[in-house]
């Protein structure tokens, strides 16, 4: 098998596991979403350590986080992005939203050409104003169709697409990055479970099932980033970029078939042009790709 068909496989199994991540925290919709996200944040900090321990690059992440301060300024941001993104998708699953949950990580690829635009100054083809174009009107059917803004969709693709502008910024591995993230999260996640766990309260302990499913988390959180970054590092990245659409549309899938949540007239109208725009995004990605190839030098 050739790495780039390692790579792509890596990609795919990645966002199959996050596509149907919606199934995992629906099984734990008893816990409140801010005690589940704090669980996240330590199975996952443990689960990520470990990790590190064993590629020996637990020096690069007290490198990151004590000796740079553009680093640290860096993680502390992203940690707080990636923990308002974290409870808001919980928070949507739980609150049967998860087809606004889809709508999100949909919109988020298109807003990143956004930011590259406003904080990188990147100029947009005429093809790619109309794919953010085309996002724009799907949210404003829906905010003028439901009467009100998709606040969880916006919020996921706002804090997410930042979060990886950020990324883009940053020089440390992935690895290390986002264990430097749940590292800044630790203190205020203990914190939390310390207060849920007072009395009778707090779900972990309770029954086996529940205390499985939260330590199961940590591995949930770090094996899809790990296959993903492996494929990411073998596979072009406009391949890579089309991949990534199988996680909202599983999603999408789990929302509309699994959970059975009502799609209204104005999600059939929405949909569609949110991925009108993402085909149109796509196929300016994968041309602009090919021309870049043609013209290397043999």
């Amino acid at each position: 098998m050739s790495q780039v068909t390692q790579g792509i496989l890596a990609v795919v199994v990645a966002c199959i596991i996050w596509g149907f991540a919606p199934v995992y925290y629906k099984l734990l919709a008893h816990v409140p979403p801010i005690e589940l996200l704090a669980h996240r944040t330590l199975w996952s900090f443990l689960f990520f350590l470990a990790v590190l321990f064993f590629m020996g690059k637990v020096k690069e992440l007290w490198d990151a986080i004590i000796t740079s301060k553009e680093t640290r300024s860096i993680v502390i941001i992203s940690s707080l992005l990636i923990a308002i993104n974290w409870f808001f998708f919980i928070f949507a699953i739980q609150s049967n939203n998860a087809t606004e949950a889809s709508l999100g990580y949909f919109i988020m690829p298109l807003l990143t050409v956004v930011w590259g635009l406003i904080l990188f100054k990147e100029k947009l083809s005429y093809a790619q104003w109309v794919a953010v174009s085309l996002a724009v009107m799907a949210v404003l059917i829906l905010t003028i169709g439901l009467s009100k803004a998709p606040w969880i969709s916006l919020i996921l693709a706002f804090s997410f697409s930042f979060y990886a502008v950020l990324k883009k910024k940053t020089k440390i591995s992935p690895m290390v990055s986002v264990t430097g993230e749940v590292l800044v999260l630790i203190p205020l996640s203990i914190i939390l479970l310390i207060y849920f766990h007072q009395g009778q309260g707090g779900t972990f302990g309770k029954d086996f099932l529940t205390s499985f499913l939260l330590t199961l988390s940590g591995p949930l959180t770090a094996a899809p980033l790990i296959l993903f970054t492996y494929g990411a590092l073998r596979v072009a990245l406009s391949t890579v970029g089309i991949l990534q659409y199988l996680n909202p549309s599983l999603q999408f899938f789990c929302a509309s078939v699994l959970f059975l949540e009502p799609l209204t007239i104005w999600h059939m109208i929405s949909f569609p042009l949110i991925w009108l725009g993402l085909g149109i995004y796509s196929w300016t990605g994968i041309r602009s790709s090919i021309q870049s190839e043609r013209h290397e030098p043999d």
